[in-house]
């Protein structure tokens, strides 16, 4: 934890992860903290140094009343980066972050090497955030955290994880009303969208198939208009930090491995499937899968570790619970009994599906891949079942 100090305002901030690393800055939305990335900084670390940053008027940063602006964040980011000892840094930010982002790309070009704009946007309907901040001003925060919640997170993700909406919407209710309404007037009076065209540093553009707030349609596409501009979707709706962490960080790690660090990305990207499989599968089958490698099994047990669990399980198209049961389905079709047994288990031990989500994906194996084949995946999964009642 780290303290900078400008024009009076105490800025709070995080550095973690090796000296050697890249340094990556994370910004985080409006109504939230640097908390906002912990899901995905364990995927991140193998990879980057962090810089965390808690925005002004937010988590342990001062909030100051009165309506702040994009160049004054962009600066307060300047000011923390002088003190990090950062002179150049690629920037990711969700949201207001990437806001900010933007700005410190125009207003301190020499500080930016690479920008990843996460769920945002170059303008907004100053109208609408009119009404919120007059909303927070006069009825505090609280009065805005279920809308916030609402459109921070998609509906189904929010039920299956009450923990981290009702703990998103608490942080809310509790953050400063003049913070939020200040950092809000930031959002309110952006002049971003004509300068854009300006950004010459390499940017990618993540965009979420269920966000409300910043689609690709109407705030995407635009930031597209970005010179060196690319795009990747994910999963989930105005926070992927939170609901896509996999994807998002895998996103990352693709766009920022530069041709001189790509005698690393190999590394890097066994880091990042290494974590997804421990995700999926649970440390102790990991740790003991690779405790069996020998100099004959080694360079396969990493070939798998990148391409199956770095590539393709970290892939934003379909979450983990869908990619579970269709690797169910496909090891009970083709008779791999093992690997099926393996999932089953660590799908039911860590709520990755139910026992009948299990049922139906063998009912619709019996169909398209034979009864005798589903017979089996019946028998198995049963004996799974049985000793996992029996553990617990």
């Amino acid at each position: 934890m780290a303290t900078t100090i400008r024009d009076g305002v105490r800025l709070h901030w995080r550095l973690e992860g090796a000296a050697d690393r890249p340094l990556l800055v994370l910004l985080n939305s409006i109504g939230t903290d640097l908390s906002l990335w912990d899901r995905t900084v364990p995927l991140l670390l193998p990879a980057f140094r962090l810089l965390r940053i808690d925005t002004r008027g937010a988590g342990g940063s001062d909030a100051p009343a009165g309506d702040y602006s994009l160049s004054m964040l962009a600066d307060d980011v300047a000011a923390i980066l002088d003190d990090a000892g950062v002179e150049r840094a690629a920037v990711a930010g969700v949201s207001l972050g990437g806001m900010v982002a933007m700005q410190l790309a125009l207003d301190h070009p020499a500080r930016v090497s690479a920008l990843a704009l996460i769920c945002t946007s170059a303008t907004m309907d100053p109208a609408a955030w009119t009404a919120r901040i007059e909303t927070v001003r006069q009825k505090g925060t609280a009065a805005i955290a279920d809308m916030a919640v609402g459109r921070f997170l998609s509906t189904g993700f929010a039920a299956r994880h009450p923990e981290i909406a009702d703990s998103l919407r608490d942080g809310i209710a509790r953050q400063c009303d003049a913070g939020y309404a200040g950092a809000g007037a930031a959002i309110r009076d952006m002049a971003l969208a004509g300068r854009i065209g300006g950004i010459t540093v390499p940017t990618l553009v993540v965009t979420a198939t269920l966000d409300v707030s910043t689609p690709y349609a109407g705030h995407g596409e635009h930031l597209m208009t970005i010179p060196r501009a690319c795009h990747a979707g994910v999963d989930g709706a105005h926070l992927p930090p939170i609901e896509a962490p996999g994807a998002l960080a895998t996103a990352l790690c693709r766009f920022l491995c530069t041709a001189d660090a790509a005698s690393d990305a190999a590394d890097m990207l066994f880091d990042v499937g290494l974590l997804n499989r421990r995700r999926v599968l649970g440390d102790a089958w990991v740790d003991a899968s690779l405790a069996k490698r020998t100099s004959f099994t080694a360079d396969f047990q990493a070939m798998i570790t990148r391409v199956a669990w770095g590539e393709i399980w970290g892939r934003p198209g379909l979450d983990d619970r869908t990619r579970r049961l269709l690797v169910l389905a496909i090891t009970c079709a083709l008779g791999r009994w093992e690997e099926f047994a393996l999932h089953v288990r660590a799908g039911l031990a860590q709520g990755g599906f139910t026992t009948d989500d299990l049922k139906e994906v063998l009912m619709q194996t019996a169909v398209y891949a034979g009864v005798p084949a589903a017979n089996t995946g019946f028998a198995e999964a049963q004996k799974i079942i049985a000793m996992l009642e029996q553990e617990a």
